[in-house]
């Protein structure tokens, strides 16, 4: 069996099994299980040591993002903002690499439009989440792209923002800003006559984010604008401290 293992290091005891029994051999597969452990154990059979040739992504080590615990509580406005990027093909040949935040708890969101998005373009998003949403962001979570590593990543950790991270192929669970991209999507881009020279095209979607917040009604907020949700929210919890 040892010389089997050496021969096929990947394979358990379910394939093992049959080769020796092929060999004449009369063992079960729970025996061969048991006599493989204790081979380990004994320090016999070494694991191969993986030299991570294939083409499945490794798992990269963050310094400052993780998971979002279970126990994270979203309340109030800026305790979660669900960061994301679209491309945008205006024309063939194209891509223009289209930022969206929103607030979880408001909807408002922060839009903003780059030639390409890495760390640099990601960071100085930054800038402008701080700049226009109207109340202190306290985490943000992102999915495992480059672009919300490296230089973003200190940044969240120079900010004491929380940056959480996606686990791989869940989308779903930032289904926020994903519903939001749809909407951006359907309600600028698709019906703007924008050149889409960056300049221009980034005082566009600026209005339009104006139009966004304090203009559209919002079904998921009863059909407020998330800034008319804000302020019932802001007054709601002064009445409840007045009440305490």
């Amino acid at each position: 069996m040892l010389r089997l293992r050496e021969e096929y290091p990947r394979w358990g005891k379910d394939k093992l099994v049959v080769l020796l029994r092929e060999k004449g051999f009369g063992c079960s597969t729970s025996m061969v299980g048991r006599v493989l452990r204790r081979l380990k154990e004994r320090g016999v059979l070494p694991e191969p040591v993986p030299n991570y040739i294939s083409a499945r992504k490794r798992h990269r080590q963050r310094p400052y993002a993780v998971r979002k615990p279970k126990d994270y509580e979203v309340k109030a406005p800026g305790d979660l903002i669900q960061l994301d990027t679209l491309d945008i093909r205006p024309v063939p040949g194209v891509v223009l690499k289209h930022f969206t935040a929103r607030d979880m708890i408001s909807r408002w969101d922060v839009l903003d439009v780059y030639s390409r998005a890495t760390a640099s373009t990601a960071s100085h998003f930054l800038d402008k989440l701080g700049q226009r949403m109207p109340f202190t962001v306290r985490a943000i979570q992102v999915d495992g792209g480059s672009e919300f590593e490296a230089v973003f990543e200190e940044e969240c950790q120079r900010r004491n923002i929380k940056l959480f991270v996606l686990p791989p192929r869940s989308p779903k669970l930032n289904g926020h800003v994903e519903r939001a991209h749809r909407t951006h999507t359907e309600e600028f881009y698709e019906l703007t006559e924008s050149s889409f020279d960056i300049a221009e095209l980034r005082s566009e979607l600026l209005e339009w984010e104006r139009v966004y917040n304090t203009v559209r009604p919002h079904q998921a907020l009863g059909y407020l604008t998330p800034l008319k949700f804000l302020e019932q929210w802001k007054l709601h919890k002064r009445e409840e401290a007045m009440c305490h």
